[in-house]
Parts: structure tokens; sequence; C-alpha cells
């Protein structure tokens, strides 16, 4: 815990971004790392399970930014509680993060969608069996009943969508259904995801855009679409095919993101 002492100045402006599904890849390119610290190095910290997520709580500079950046995340169906979900966001919290910026890679179900797209989320609908606020309530965080009318922050995605416009990146703005997973959707409920007014449908990221907003903390959140739940373009999809799309994205990402953060 004392790296994460020395590391973490809440009277510094910090940033947290997160490339979750995409491996980090981006955190490692682009931030000048200043510590970088093991999950399991962490007391009481989630470890992850998944191929693909390193597990590492990196510290540097983004350009003239504090950028505090989580390499590898945590999910429902790996078999943590939903507390335990929200544990990261709360520590980054106490070492003094004023906005959160998650990543994920998730399923298209809007037909006008393409694997490839990026999709900025303007909304979410959570279709999990539980709640990180579940429990105890901590005052000091948080109210016991958070208002959710905005759960991405509004000048956040306009600063994105001018970013994505002056580049010349086509972009989506949409509603995510987080699922339990670990399976992928059937057909029907695919069908049923876009019936209840989502555009895509992942994993993850709605626990921990729970958990910043019970603390006041901004969210911005954007997906890259790695595959298709829409009738007549539903195939099968391995792990692999999920990375090597993100991969192919990426670079879009990361343009937006860095601009969007030097804005702040």
């Amino acid at each position: 815990m004392n790296a994460l002492h020395s590391a973490g100045d809440p009277h510094l402006e910090k940033e947290i971004t997160r490339f979750d599904e995409l491996d980090g890849r981006w955190d490692l390119n682009e931030i000048e790392v200043e510590v970088s610290i093991p999950y399991e190095d962490i007391p009481g910290f989630p470890v992850s399970t998944v191929e693909g997520h390193s597990g590492r709580l990196i510290f540097g500079k983004l350009g003239a930014k504090n950028v505090v950046a989580m390499q590898g995340r945590f999910h429902y169906y790996e078999g943590y509680a939903f507390q335990d979900l929200a544990i990261p966001v709360r520590v980054m919290k106490f070492l003094g993060i004023k906005h959160l910026f998650v990543s994920n890679a998730c399923g298209g179900v809007n037909p006008d969608y393409e694997i490839g797209d990026l999709m900025i989320l303007d909304d979410h609908v959570n279709l999990l069996p539980g709640n990180p606020l579940l429990g105890q309530n901590y005052d000091e965080l948080g109210p016991r009943f958070p208002d959710m009318s905005e759960p991405y922050d509004h000048d956040l995605i306009a600063k994105a969508q001018k970013i994505a416009a002056d580049n010349g990146i086509n972009i989506r703005t949409g509603t995510y259904a987080v699922v339990s997973g670990p399976c992928l959707e059937t057909p029907a409920e695919y069908r049923y995801i876009f019936n209840i007014g989502a555009d895509a449908v992942g994993m993850s990221t709605v626990p921990e855009v729970i958990t910043a907003r019970h603390m006041g903390i901004p969210c911005f959140a954007i997906s890259i679409i790695t595959d298709l739940g829409v009738p007549g373009k539903i195939v099968l999809v391995t792990h692999e095919d999920v990375q090597r799309v993100a991969e192919e994205a990426e670079p879009k990402m990361t343009l937006l993101i860095k601009e969007l953060i030097a804005t702040l």
C-alpha cells in the first residue's frame, strides 16, 4: 500500500482511463509510465482472471495530465461480488481522480452498426442481477439513492463528438446494455436487447460507472463494436476475433480519447 500512497496525491488533477478488453495497449504506448503496480500487490484489490487482461495499476503522464490507468478489469462473470466491482473506482477516487474514462469491446444490436464502429455511450440498461451499491451505504462516498439521469457526462460527449468530426472519425452515440455473461447472447436475446432500447451489449462498464456516479465523478465511455447481434449478420465469434477487431479500431479510439483528455 505504500506504493499507492506515494503514487496518489489528492492535490493533483488526475484522470483515469481504462482500456479494459483492449488489454491496455494504449496505456503502454501513450502514457509516460512513472509507477506500475500489479493488482496482486495491492491488498484487497481484485485480480483479473481473463485472458488478455494483464492486471496492473499504472500511474503516469499523458501530455500535461496526471493519469491513473487500469490495465485489465474485473467482471461479474469471474465470480466477484458486486461490491468487489466497486473497489477499483473507490480506490482511485481516494487517489484523487477527477474523471472516469472507460472503454470496452461489445456486440452491436443496432442494424445500422458495422463491425469496427466506435460508439460513445450516452445511456445504459443494467441487466445484471445486482448493483455495486448493494448493502451498506457509505455516506462519505455518496447518497443512498444516487441520481442516474446523466450517467455519462453530456459535456464530455459533446467534446468527443466534435473531436471525432474534426478528425474524420465516424462515431456512433448510443445506449449500452450490460449482461452477466460469460456466454454470448442468443439470437432471441439480441432481439430482446434491441427491442428494449439498446444499441450494443457487453459484460462490463456499468458497475464502474454506477460506482463513479455515486461519488459524483463525471464519466465518459466508448465501445468498439467487435461483432454484430443483428438478424442475418450473427456468426460464430471467438475471443481472438474480438481482440483482432479491437486492435484495428484502436488507433481511432486512442486519438479521440487523447484529445478529449487534453481539453480537461
